[in-house]
């Protein structure tokens, strides 16, 4: 598994030493993958109002994994996300703008769909983010650029570079629906780096942007003896069912 470290001009001074670094990802990478299903529920809002990187914050309450939610090793890592079930295609409630983006509203979440036309020229279908398997940048932690007390597991997900959702956000990253109450299937596949306090906004957007560039190559490589990709991205695609 490759390992990403950010330079000490991306974060804050650390009082950690390169030999705690090196046995910290020693002891995380026995440990992966992990595997795990729960619930999107409401987070603190930062990921799309400060930065425009917008995340799935998983429920504590609802998750089924292997390893316990205060087990679960902090971090930044690498891996594979689907959300809810697929939705069949439907002409309707489709936005004549040009942006392509309609949005429909469901007892659960509110879908954003994207607009899709074939050569034929016909009336153009919607497909649901729903369902489908996403690449994920994933931070397991505290955020410590913002002190957080609690910890949260939030999969940033990332949408391929042809889809019209994938440059939507502010700072030009993958903009979906919020999928609250939506149940949320996640492979962590491998670990990028630790989690860094950052001085100011835009150094933190910065490195989360490299973290996105980092999880789109990895998870995109061909299967490996070490990372399972292929065996990952199909279990994510399965049915959703308790994580054994």
């Amino acid at each position: 598994i490759k390992v990403y470290i950010m330079t000490s001009d991306d974060a804050a001074p650390s009082t950690t030493n390169n030999d705690d670094n090196a046995n910290s990802t020693s002891v995380i990478e026995q440990q992966l993958p992990i595997r795990l299903q729960s619930k999107v529920v409401p987070g603190f809002g930062r990921g799309s109002k400060d930065l425009g990187i917008p995340t799935a914050n998983i429920s504590r309450e609802h998750l089924s994994c292997n390893v316990t939610f205060d087990s679960l090793p902090c971090g930044i890592y690498w891996g594979f996300a689907r959300i809810g079930e697929k939705s069949k295609p439907s002409s309707a409630a489709v936005d004549s703008s040009s942006s392509g983006i309609a949005t429909t509203t469901s007892a659960t979440a509110t879908t954003m769909t994207t607009k899709y036309k074939d050569s034929s020229n016909s009336a153009p279908q919607t497909f649901s983010s729903l369902g489908h398997v996403y690449k994920a940048a994933i931070s397991i932690g505290y955020n410590p650029t913002y002190q957080n007390k609690e910890k949260t597991i939030e999969p940033h997900l990332i949408a391929p570079l042809d889809n019209p959702n994938r440059h939507e956000s502010k700072c030009g990253e993958t903009l979906l629906e919020d999928f609250y109450n939506e149940t949320i299937r996640l492979s962590i596949v491998g670990y990028l780096r630790p989690e860094l306090p950052f001085e100011g906004l835009d150094k933190l957007t910065l490195a989360i942007k490299k973290d996105i560039q980092q999880a789109e190559v990895l998870g995109g490589q061909s299967d490996d003896s070490l990372n399972n990709v292929k065996k990952e991205r199909d279990w994510v695609e399965s049915s959703f069912c308790p994580v054994l």
